[in-house]
């Protein structure tokens, strides 16, 4: 079922619009759709077309806050194995082609505060950030009931691409000075892009990609949120809202619950995937939060390896009256994982909508499984 902005805006601030949403925020990993055609699936399936989807019109605002230079990112080498060359940062990098969907980094662009005096104006303003042509389309979809998503660099994750995660969680406390300035010029001229963008076409939701968690915990403290992150995000989300963004989302992998005061009291209100393993239960969080946050994904993707009396258990724990009735876009945690059986996804689907309360017409030939 498709969203217009003005439902999805409605419903992540808890303004009940009388429906749930029920969507996949990743899809498969790899793999996935060569199991799954052995096991009888349809292309559509495969596409998970079939499986009726909500989701929301959006376009990204055609204008970039981030990395800005002459690198041209090119292949050194390529077989069934392996991919290995050089991406936008300059960084070797290499991926696995028959289980990774991101490369790794091999090498990094700063190691001291002079590599990043040498490559600070990758992130200083520039008129060519800006595509207005683009955006005046962008302007029309907005009308047409399109969310204008504004993606802007990690507080964290921008400089771990920089620098590495071990080099940077040093950093803040060798070279603070670097770390401000680098959050400082990239604010700056996310705020500038900001103030341009509006002139043209409404922001409605400013993203942001950190991925600083694991199961464990952080990678870095509150403190550290607090003294870096916070000024970043507090200077982006009041020229966002100031341009009218009313949503302020961050996709974070892992447990980041010492985190989120201080990332609430920066401006987020919705945070994904919300992976259970990590100890990031969508209802014992709603119960805390109330309305201060919103949530996306929060249902434990592995439960679907284990069977339909799990998979059970899983949706009516997770798709109950603390977490519905505005809030919550309900979802995996993350990619459908490897060995999920076609019939538990199927159940899985059905069954979420019917505790939703979402019409289903279903694919031919399963629509009248039995639960």
């Amino acid at each position: 079922m498709i969203w217009r902005r003005e439902e999805y805006i409605a419903h992540n601030l808890f303004q009940y619009t009388g429906k749930e949403m029920f969507c996949e925020l990743f899809g498969p990993l790899i793999g996935l759709d060569e199991e799954w055609r052995s096991q009888g699936a349809s292309e559509e399936e495969i596409g998970l077309g079939a499986f009726e989807w909500d989701y929301v019109l959006k376009t990204q605002v055609a204008a970039t806050c981030g990395v800005m230079n002459d690198v041209q990112p090119h292949t050194i080498r390529e077989d069934e194995d392996y991919w290995e060359g050089i991406d936008e940062y300059g960084r070797l990098s290499r991926m696995s082609q028959k289980c990774a969907t991101l490369p790794l980094p091999q090498s990094y662009p700063v190691t001291c505060g002079e590599d990043w005096e040498r490559i600070r104006h990758w992130y200083t303003f520039r008129e060519d950030r800006i595509d207005m042509e683009a955006l005046q389309n962008q302007k029309k979809l907005h009308d047409q009931g399109y969310l204008t998503v504004f993606s802007i660099p990690g507080g964290f994750d921008e400089p771990r691409n920089l620098m590495g995660e071990e080099a940077l969680c040093m950093a803040y406390y060798d070279e603070p000075e670097m770390i401000e300035d680098m959050l400082a010029v990239m604010g700056d001229t996310a705020v500038k892009v900001i103030e341009r963008v509006a002139q043209i076409v409404p922001i409605d939701c400013v993203s942001v990609h950190e991925d600083m968690a694991g199961c464990s915990g952080p990678m870095i403290g509150p403190q550290l949120v607090h003294d870096f992150m916070r000024p970043y995000y507090e200077k982006v989300w009041g020229a966002a809202k100031q341009a009218g963004a009313k949503l302020f989302s961050q996709d974070s992998d892992g447990d980041i619950r010492p985190l989120i005061d201080e990332f609430l009291v920066s401006g987020i209100n919705v945070l994904y995937p919300c992976e259970p393993a990590a100890g990031m239960d969508i209802v014992e969080l709603r119960k805390k939060y109330g309305t201060r946050v919103a949530f996306k994904g929060g249902i434990n993707k592995y439960l679907l390896r284990e069977g339909k009396d799990a998979i059970r258990r899983e949706l009516e724990y997770k798709m109950s009256q603390t977490t519905m009735g505005g809030g919550t876009v309900f979802a995996l945690d993350h990619r459908i994982p490897n060995g999920v059986p076609l019939e538990n996804y199927r159940y899985y689907v059905k069954l979420g909508k019917q505790i939703l309360g979402i019409p289903y017409t279903g694919e031919k030939g399963w629509e009248r499984m039995a639960f």
